[in-house]
């Protein structure tokens, strides 16, 4: 459904004397793959700092139990001009100051929760509380009403007669929104999402500037152009820096101005950006084109602007691909006599012997599900092209880069191809979720899955 205006209810929520930070706006579901969820919060005075106070979701699921699944600790961040924090991924327009990873608000029945405290009072699990509670927003997406969460929240004697309000239905295009009237009753209406800007339309309206490029890849040896434009023309010279860097991409890559200025009563300016054609085999690498600093009247509408450049000095091992293998250019790397202890023995006695190898962790060792990536882009590089892995069903090179990290899986390689978390045993350990090196083991053991 896309109407500009579903419903608006009105709740009884007793507007805090000493509440400094709310719950502004919320769009908790967008269409696709959610890449488009954000939350606002609204202090009441402008510049506001935020230390001291933090974001908990809670999962109102029959699974989840109303206990929490993501925080987001606030300090060191303030509100802007208008008294707005935005929190979302890169891909939220305009971009947020707290950025966070695409996809992972649920979608109800839910709840998310501001906090005086830090993210360390909220581990994984913990029960919705009332406790240092400074504000909260119970929602869904046409979800029957959460009546245990309710019940919680109720509980605060600041609040009255608790509701769970609806975005809409499933991919909806909407956001809950905030609105105080003049007798300072709070209501919520979901309608058309304004993230960055005050729901009732007053406020500083900030200049947003956008970064356009020609392409999203290029040759080490080529130039590209970046366009900033603003929304509306500068009254007077507008100066600001940008960023190249990332991870290996430095200033030994690129030469060209990056000291931005666009002239006053004008709402343009361009950069050329030349890419040094060095000789190292680096691989393709990523350059993230990103404002280092906007002056408070302007805002980011995008911002962290991917670049790929391509490596044209890959290597060629001296073998082939499975479709033009070579013979005798490779050869075993198993310790030796690694296999000795299972001569002259067959069925089950065999199948036991095999066992003591594969779970004795002074010989073989499990690594994290993490470090798979790791180890996939080394164990299956295409010999053709060093840059690349080799895609053993269909099999053709694709670059390393183009991982699938969403639903999204046209042109991508995935690890779960050749190394499925269901048939492995992976994530039953906490450790499964960080890469920390393929020279870091956990240790099997003879019942191990791993």
């Amino acid at each position: 459904m896309n109407r500009p205006l579903l419903y608006l209810i009105s709740i009884c929520f007793m507007q805090f004397s000493f509440g400094q930070v709310v719950i502004n706006e919320l769009d908790c579901d967008t269409p696709g793959i959610d890449d488009m969820e954000f939350i606002e919060l609204l202090s009441e005075t402008p510049n506001f700092p935020l230390d001291g106070y933090v974001v908990v979701f809670f999962n109102g699921s029959s699974s989840g139990m109303n206990s929490s699944y993501f925080t987001v600790d606030l300090d060191g961040f303030t509100t802007d001009i208008n008294g707005i924090l935005l929190i979302g991924s890169n891909s939220v327009s305009p971009v947020p100051q707290l950025l966070i990873a695409p996809n992972i608000f649920q979608n109800g029945a839910d709840a998310v929760a501001i906090y005086q405290g830090d993210d360390f009072d909220f581990p994984e699990e913990t029960v919705a509380t009332i406790d240092n509670l400074v504000d909260v927003l119970l929602y869904g997406t046409s979800d029957a009403d959460d009546d245990d969460m309710i019940a919680i929240f109720n509980q605060d004697p600041r609040f009255t007669n608790i509701q769970q309000i609806d975005e809409g239905s499933s991919n909806n295009t909407n956001s809950i929104q905030r609105f105080v009237d003049m007798n300072g009753d709070v209501s919520y209406t979901s309608t058309t999402p304004t993230p960055r800007q005050l729901n009732d339309g007053s406020g500083v309206i900030l200049n947003g500037i956008s970064i356009t490029i020609a392409q999203e890849q290029y040759n080490e040896d080529e130039s590209f152009d970046i366009t900033f434009t603003s929304e509306t023309p500068v009254t007077e010279n507008l100066d600001f820096n940008i960023l190249l860097d990332n991870f290996g991409f430095d200033t030994t890559d690129f030469t060209g101005n990056t000291a931005i200025t666009i002239p006053a009563n004008q709402s343009t300016a361009t950069t050329t950006i030349f890419l040094v054609d060095d000789t190292n085999d680096e691989g393709d690498e990523v350059t993230r084109i990103r404002f280092e600093s906007l002056p408070p009247a302007y805002l980011a509408l995008n911002n962290n602007v991917q670049i790929r450049i391509v490596d044209n000095d890959f290597t060629m091992a001296n073998f082939g691909t499975p479709l033009d293998p070579t013979f005798g250019n490779v050869t075993s790397t198993q310790p030796s006599g690694y296999y000795n202890s299972i001569d002259g023995l067959a069925d089950q006695d065999l199948r036991d012997a095999l066992q003591a190898i594969i779970a004795d962790p002074n010989v073989v060792r499990a690594q994290t599900y993490a470090d798979v990536l790791d180890i996939l882009v080394e164990a299956d590089q295409n010999p053709l092209n060093s840059n690349e892995v080799w895609l053993v069903y269909s099999e053709i090179g694709r670059p390393k880069l183009d991982l699938q990290t969403n639903s999204l899986s046209v042109g991508k390689w995935n690890r779960e191809h050749t190394y499925p978390r269901s048939r492995g045993g992976f994530f039953d350990i906490e450790e499964d979720e960080i890469a920390d090196g393929p020279d870091v083991f956990v240790e099997t053991k003879a019942d191990s899955l791993r």
